[in-house]
């Protein structure tokens, strides 16, 4: 495989994902400027607080995307279509037994996480309500994580990118059909994203049903619920799910100490957040590439390429944060004018813009390590540099520079957590991937044979 196959095969693979991760920001954003120019900064907050909810909870199921990618890609490189059938259904038995139970907790879910959340009365009310009908979606978005992670694993990226642009094209039409024609407000975000939701997992079994139904053929039940692959299905997705429980920590705990401060910097804070998901999602559709090519060669046993595959991803990556910092700077002025009218809230937003100028280059790489150690299923490390950041570098930062700086110093604690998880992974590479840092800045030879 020479350097043009290679970039091919990234490409092929990166862009439909950076399409797709795209539409999940855009959709979000949609969402924040139509609340954003009703009378009120109160509903801004209420569906940043709601959706900071949902992603506590959500992007700790993201394990069933992140792990059933790496298993399924390692189990395509061995060729093994028996395995790659049975972590689809036993992916898709896991989402919609959590989904139900998320369902039956809701209750739970939602007095423990107000508990924690110091928002104003009128936020918290419209919260509650954005709540309490988006729970409604739970089995389908947790089956949608299960299915769009077996599709990258089969080395699939243009049906995730069907699915998500689906998914989020009838997300917006149902919020502006709420929204903007019935005068519905938080709670019409809500309603749109679940019959989002559903219609999406719709699409997605059609397409497992059109083009994959060989892997829907009825396996024994003791197939998919075997003690020694599900116990390493479950090791994989444990440390993945402690992982992203902490990731979500660090910006739940953001939001919640926005909001602390009033409603608004919650708002300004929330619109800022808004521009740093449009960078993540966008660097991860390489990080996403690298969790199907790397899985893959592993499997395939394919040393040398995976060397080579990653080396190329950390360039297309590292490109792509300085385009996002390029932009951010020249419209600068621009983009929050989408978000939101009020002055207050533009005013604090160009206060502290600069810390998102900086962050897309600086986050790229710990995005990009990410989507490596997932495809290697080497989540141990993974979970050990996040837990680490977290709380031993992120906490201890924020509560030495807010009382000090106020906001400015919650956004200079966010970026350094951010390029410490890049410097943590980076270090521990050698050891876990076995891919020394240096193997990484020295090109390798055009041309890779054989297996090695």
């Amino acid at each position: 495989m020479d350097s043009k196959q290679l970039k091919r095969r990234i490409f092929d693979l990166a862009v439909p994902n950076i399409l797709s991760n795209l539409s999940v920001p855009l959709l979000s954003a949609v969402d924040t400027a139509l609340v954003g120019h009703l009378p009120s900064a109160v509903y801004i907050g209420a569906v940043a607080v709601g959706s900071m909810i949902f992603n506590f909870v959500y992007w700790g199921f993201g394990f069933l995307r992140m792990g059933t990618t790496g298993l399924t890609a390692q189990a395509y490189g061995k060729n093994d279509s028996n395995e790659t059938g049975i972590l689809l259904q036993r992916a898709l038995f896991v989402a919609f037994i959590s989904g139900a139970a998320l369902i039956v907790l809701q209750y739970v879910i939602a007095t423990v996480s107000f508990a924690l959340i110091s928002a104003t009365p009128e936020v918290e009310a419209k919260a509650r309500i954005y709540f309490f009908i988006r729970i409604y979606a739970a089995p389908a978005t947790l089956g949608l994580y299960a299915i769009h992670g077996w599709f990258l694993g089969m080395q699939n990226a243009r049906f995730p990118l069907i699915v998500t642009v689906t998914v989020n094209v009838l997300n917006l039409l149902f919020d502006v059909l709420f929204v903007l024609g019935l005068g519905m407000t938080s709670d019409g975000v809500a309603l749109g994203t679940v019959l989002a939701q559903y219609l999406g997992l719709a699409v997605s079994l059609y397409l497992l049903w059109r083009s994959y139904r060989p892997y829907l053929r009825r396996y024994p039940l003791a197939s998919i619920l075997a003690i020694e692959p599900l116990k390493h299905f479950v090791k994989v997705n444990r440390d993945i799910f402690i992982r992203t429980l902490s990731l979500i920590f660090v910006f739940s705990f953001f939001t919640a100490q926005s909001a602390a401060l009033g409603d608004g910097p919650l708002a300004a804070n929330s619109i800022l957040i808004q521009l740093w998901m449009f960078f993540s999602y966008g660097i991860d559709g390489f990080a996403f590439a690298a969790e199907s090519l790397v899985g893959k060669y592993l499997g395939a046993g394919e040393r040398r390429s995976l060397i080579k595959t990653v080396r190329q991803i950390f360039i297309y990556g590292l490109g792509l944060g300085f385009v996002f910092t390029l932009v951010y700077w020249v419209f600068k002025d621009t983009l929050p004018l989408l978000f939101t009218d009020q002055k207050d809230v533009l005013l604090l937003i160009r206060r502290l813009i600069i810390w998102t100028i900086l962050a897309p280059p600086i986050s790229a790489v710990c995005y990009i390590w990410d989507g490596i150690f997932i495809g290697a299923t080497a989540t141990r490390a993974l979970r050990n540099a996040m837990l680490l950041c977290t709380f031993l570098i992120y906490l201890p930062l924020h509560y030495a520079l807010v009382p000090v700086w106020q906001a400015q110093g919650m956004w200079l604690a966010l970026l350094v957590f951010m390029a410490a998880r890049g410097v943590s992974l980076s270090l521990l590479s050698k050891k876990y991937l076995q891919i020394p840092l240096k193997a990484l800045l020295v090109k390798p030879s055009l041309k890779i044979k054989g297996k090695g």
